[in-house]
């Protein structure tokens, strides 16, 4: 057998490196593998990473604040996709709008938490782990829900982010999901000869971490060829938007309508942080998230899987109310959140505009906790205990 040291470097290697799974290795997998029963309901996160501006997507068209604090950058009044008397959506959202105008979308306001940070990396870390501003956990939320209802009995594949990297956000202290940003590409990449090399070796029986590097490789190995499996079952006909989100929303269909035993799905969707020539960049980014969210929506309901299905999207912060020198804004704290579904119990704009009066050093000051969010998803959408994932109690929104 070759050196704890060799093995874990090919170890590391075949992961994103190269069929079938060695026979020594379905030893190591779950005994519950193939027990997992499909989840009635379905999460999906959409992540808008870089801090999207809040202000320019929801927009108070009725505050002159806000046409004061961005002299070249605010929305035009008659461009606004007005929502009701207050607020409205960018004009470059048209594709969300007709979606809101179904009764599929949920607005929410002035989404915070106490003692905002404006750096990108600790604000997500806080909205991934759903820890307080002065808290630093090493487990994420998503994470915490498998710990909490499957550990013993949990696949990879019970929450999956369609990406090439796993996010804290998806990393429990004994469960953690499965990053695959294309099914087949996973597929071909443990199906490597190394694997198959492994076959010849007999199974590790003194090291800790030996085993559990060959564990978690079966069961790597063994959801790569159940979804490789799952993702030919249905291909889906819709024309998606060019572009990342496109592209993981539709692989996200396809295992949706295809049964795929899974819970969570995570994705996100970078270019956000809108310092400099904010308009152009920010319009692109809006329309191709509605277009490509609309598609989804109307892909999953041909299909009758759309009632089975939430969607949230978020971003770790928003942008200051004043308008920067450079035509964009800078970091902020508060933003909105929007959540689309077909069992929304409160659809349209859930709650007050944003207070431009009333600002904290130039930022708006939240309302609504985020966590509440998580509360009503985990408990009403989820069905499980939000306080043992959660740490704590949050006033449920009463959403889904």
């Amino acid at each position: 057998m070759k050196s704890r040291r060799a093995f874990i470097q090919q170890s590391l290697f075949a992961t994103v490196g190269g069929m079938m799974i060695p026979n020594f290795l379905k030893a190591f997998e779950n005994d519950s593998f193939n027990k997992v029963q499909n989840n009635e309901k379905i999460l999906v996160i959409i992540q808008l990473s870089g801090g999207n501006d809040g202000l320019n997507t929801v927009v108070p068209y009725q505050n002159d604040i806000y046409y004061k604090s961005r002299p070249t950058i605010a929305i035009p009044k008659e461009k606004i996709l007005k929502l009701n008397d207050e607020v409205g959506l960018n004009p470059a959202m048209e594709s969300l709008k007709r979606l809101y105008d179904d009764g599929l979308v949920s607005v929410v306001n002035n989404v915070g938490y106490p003692n905002p940070d404006r750096s990108h990396f600790r604000s997500m870390d806080i909205w991934q782990t759903a820890s307080d501003s002065k808290e630093y956990l090493k487990t994420g939320w998503i994470g915490r829900y498998l710990d909490a209802n499957c550990a013993g009995s949990c696949v990879p594949h019970q929450a999956l982010e369609i990406d090439d990297t796993l996010s804290l956000s998806m990393k429990g202290e004994k469960v953690k999901a499965l990053s695959v940003a294309d099914p087949e590409k996973l597929y071909r990449q443990i199906s490597s000869s190394f694997n198959q090399n492994l076959s010849k070796n007999q199974a590790p029986q003194e090291h800790d971490n030996v085993a559990y590097l060959y564990k978690t490789l079966a069961e790597t190995s063994s959801s790569a060829e159940f979804l490789h499996t799952k993702s030919k079952v249905y291909k889906s006909s819709s024309l998606y938007p060019q572009g990342e989100l496109g592209q993981r929303l539709k692989t996200i269909s396809e295992l949706i309508v295809s049964g795929m035993p899974t819970s969570v799905y995570y994705v996100s969707i970078s270019g956000f942080d809108t310092h400099t020539n904010q308009l152009n960049t920010q319009e692109r980014l809006l329309k191709n998230y509605a277009d490509t969210v609309n598609v989804f929506v109307n892909d999953l309901k041909k299909n009758n899987r759309f009632n089975d299905v939430a969607i949230m999207t978020f971003s770790e912060f928003g942008r200051r109310v004043k308008q920067n020198a450079s035509g964009g804004t800078d970091h902020g704290t508060a933003n909105n959140v929007f959540m689309i579904g077909g069992n929304l119990k409160r659809p349209k704009v859930l709650n007050e505009a944003p207070n431009l009066t009333d600002l904290d050093g130039g930022d708006l000051k939240f309302s609504v906790d985020f966590r509440q969010i998580y509360s009503s998803l985990l408990q009403d959408w989820l069905k499980v205990n939000d306080k043992t994932i959660l740490g704590k109690n949050f006033p449920n929104l009463g959403i889904v």
